[in-house]
């Protein structure tokens, strides 16, 4: 088990039916998490992310208000919402999961967690956030080796005292990657 400093909230055991949602999908990103993981409780509708380009099941956007971090966003049947992406400001890569029914989610909380790429699994804490008014759990990784376990890796589940909250299929993460990659070299050669 590897430890590491991230911040993600996604915590609390699934609560409440996504039933409500069974007749829509979740919102499709509008807004920077990392404004809004920074300073829980700010504006969301203020932070808009610009479309880069997309690969078979993720789009790729750049986030202004994350030095024009770029990241790989993704949808998956349970209504969540996965953003996996490079803050710019700070350095860091961030994993931030969303899903309406994790409405006891607190903006701001922290909440212990382990994310899990397969086999490979790393602890440590969640901060709690508000997207588009869907609440969610935001991941700041301190480990370089994340990136390379997402390449190979068939699954993302993320765990809050021992109970998993959510397990995602992790197809077409590689080619995501590689198009979040060629983005923020193309950011960073235009800066």
């Amino acid at each position: 088990m590897k430890k590491v400093v991230f911040a993600l909230a996604a915590g609390c055991a699934v609560a409440v039916s996504s039933a409500a949602w069974a007749d829509k999908a979740p919102p499709k990103p509008k807004v920077s998490n990392r404004p809004v993981a920074a300073a829980p409780g700010a504006a969301a509708g203020d932070h808009v992310l610009k479309e880069y380009g997309s690969v078979p099941g993720w789009d790729i956007y750049v986030d202004p208000d994350a030095g024009n971090g770029c990241l790989a966003v993704a949808e998956f049947t349970d209504n969540s919402v996965v953003y996996i992406g490079i803050d710019n400001t700070t350095g860091d890569g961030y994993v931030t999961s969303l899903n309406p029914a994790w409405s006891d989610i607190e903006d701001g909380a922290v909440y212990p967690v382990t994310l899990s790429l397969d086999d490979n699994v790393y602890e440590g804490e969640a901060t709690g956030l508000t997207v588009d008014d869907m609440p969610g759990a935001d991941v700041v990784l301190g480990d370089a080796d994340f990136f390379g376990d997402i390449m190979t890796a068939q699954s993302l589940a993320l765990a809050h005292d021992g109970a998993e909250v959510m397990k995602v299929d992790l197809t077409g993460a590689p080619e995501a990657m590689k198009a979040m990659i060629a983005c923020q070299d193309a950011q960073d050669a235009a800066n």
